[in-house]
């Protein structure tokens, strides 16, 4: 019974708003920067790496920035992200995609998948 309670208070703090990806697609993630009193929203584009489910899930994403790989973990259902935007989906093999941080330039790139709809 006390499993039943814990599922419907979970189904109500789940994001609904965020859209299906997976590993391989680049986003760009609206995150709040609280600077003092002020709110303002900033953009994280990259590749996610990784994506975990469950009541707790989370997804990596990576970028480079000025030649330095950075990669950001990002609670799904964190009050922190205010949008999620899918840029691009490309076609992987992996679920994750560890390698990705041993390659360079040219060689960091995905296939594209041409989208249908």
């Amino acid at each position: 019974m006390s499993n039943l309670i814990i599922e419907k208070l979970l189904a109500k703090t789940r994001r609904t708003d965020i859209p299906e990806f997976k590993a391989g697609d680049t986003v760009r993630v609206q995150v709040k920067i609280k600077e003092g009193d002020k709110e303002r929203l900033q953009a994280f584009e990259g590749v996610v790496i990784k994506r975990d489910n469950g009541p707790q899930a989370s997804f990596t994403v990576r970028k480079i920035s000025f030649g330095q790989g950075v990669e950001r973990i990002f609670p799904i259902n964190s009050k922190v992200i205010d949008k999620v935007d899918v840029v691009r989906s490309s076609k992987v093999r992996r679920a994750k995609l560890y390698y990705l941080r041993g390659l360079r330039g040219k060689a960091s790139r995905l296939r594209d998948v041409e989208k249908t709809g």
